[in-house]
């Protein structure tokens, strides 16, 4: 038996279809346009009902913890601030933690899934972008930029809203001018990238960027009016003049020229550096357009992240690899250690205390590291969408499942998974004699 119902209840928002199906006892609703199932307990399956109207709840749901980042198909999202605390995103949250006190602040203002983040070189002012969404009704949510205070956590400037067109991918402030610009990248057809005054939220240029796909946008260090981007097959300088950006193409020359340039950081002395697809590290002159040094196979592998450290030696993290290299000034290795299988390849870098970094991983993973082999875990979580969890009924401890086949059981007082299960999914075909095969 299979009922329908079209609730009207505020909480969920208008015309939501709910489905009841008796016989299987779930109950299946539309949130946002996607279906959400819900299995009804043993004991209420005989007597659950649509139809049954109960007031809502006197308490609301306040935000404690978010377990997971998101390292899979994001780059550049993980930072140190001054106030100790790593920032990252995961869903429409961006999460403030502090390790050491093992606590957790959120920014809530997205109302969808945040894509890219910089922070603005006074450590304190945060720029977060997100991707077009549903409303509660069922409406657009236009993709746009919040700027906001990361100690009040308070939204300072919103924009971009009805300028972009599916999702900010990327998004830099300014370093040499103070930071009062900031650009960002739109994942449409063109990849248009925009320069903005944020704090009148006024857009002083736009071009299209690339037909291919843009990874990485940032400002130059020692110049307000110079932009580095990079991505499928190419890397871009753009100069600013008033309104007017200015292309001029990376040249590889006689150098093999990679699938994707997959990340750029900037030396002391202002050279800019970039890990490819082919695993080579690439530096180019400041201000040139020409590639003045290489080191060719620096890892097995892409190069998802180039991070320069406080004392100018670089750090670069590798995809197949899964390796996290210390280069010195000279860009000579000296040292080397290796992310386990079971967290992933590396995603991106973050300077951290003196002798630390923070490694992002692309199983939605962050490690705390230091050379030459420690490798502590801090947040971990699944890498595909959340289909089941359970909570234990005397402990503190709940269990998940997920699309990516994990199964985690997780420890709700250290949020730390207990023990970790691949579990191998079958497929069954029934005939039509009902024959299981």
């Amino acid at each position: 038996m299979l009922k329908k119902c079209v609730s009207t209840c505020p909480a969920w928002g208008k015309y939501k279809l709910l489905l009841f199906s008796l016989f299987d006892g779930y109950v299946r609703m539309f949130l946002r346009g996607r279906p959400v199932t819900m299995h009804v307990p043993d004991q209420q399956k005989g007597t659950y009902s649509l139809d049954q109207k109960v007031a809502l709840p006197d308490h609301k749901l306040k935000l404690q913890w978010v377990y997971g980042y998101r390292g899979r198909d994001c780059r550049s999202n993980l930072y140190l601030l001054p106030t100790g605390e790593i920032v990252y995103f995961n869903a429409s949250v961006v999460v403030l933690y502090n390790t050491e006190e093992q606590q957790q602040r959120h920014y809530l203002g997205h109302n969808d899934d945040v894509k890219c983040l910089s922070v603005h070189p006074d450590m304190v002012t945060i720029a977060t972008g997100q991707v077009a969404g549903n409303s509660k009704d069922g409406k657009l949510l236009a993709p746009h930029v919040r700027v906001w205070d990361s100690v009040s956590l308070n939204t300072l400037h919103v924009l971009g809203m009805g300028v972009f067109d599916r999702a900010v991918t990327c998004v830099a402030f300014s370093k040499s001018n103070g930071g009062t610009f900031l650009c960002a990248v739109d994942d449409a057809n063109d990849h248009i990238l925009s320069v903005w005054n944020w704090q009148k939220e006024k857009q002083l240029a736009e071009v299209k960027c690339s037909n291919d796909s843009v990874l990485a946008a940032v400002f130059h260090p020692m110049d307000t009016n110079l932009i580095v981007t990079c991505g499928k097959s190419h890397i871009n300088f753009w100069t600013m003049e008033g309104n007017t950006l200015t292309k001029r193409q990376g040249l590889f020359e006689k150098h093999e020229k990679p699938k994707y340039v997959l990340c750029v950081a900037f030396a002391e002395n202002g050279d800019a550096i970039t890990g490819d697809s082919s695993g080579n590290l690439y530096i180019w002159a400041k201000g040139g357009t020409r590639i003045s040094q290489v080191v060719s196979g620096a890892h097995e592998g892409g190069i998802f992240s180039v991070c320069v450290l406080k004392d100018g030696t670089m750090v670069s993290g590798g995809g197949k690899d899964r390796k996290v290299v210390l280069w010195d000034h000279d860009y000579r290795k000296k040292a080397t250690m290796e992310v386990g299988e079971s967290f992933g390849p590396v995603r991106a870098l973050a300077d951290g205390k003196p002798g630390e970094l923070f490694v992002g991983t692309t199983k939605n993973a962050i490690i705390r590291a230091a050379f030459p082999d420690t490798l502590t875990p801090i947040v971990q979580g699944h890498t595909d969408e959340l289909w089941g969890l359970d909570i234990h009924p005397t402990m503190e401890q709940f269990v998940t499942c997920s699309q990516d086949k994990q199964v985690h059981l997780w420890d709700a007082h250290s949020h730390q998974p207990l023990w970790s299960k691949t579990i191998e999914v079958r497929k069954i075909f029934v005939d039509e004699d009902g024959v299981k095969d």
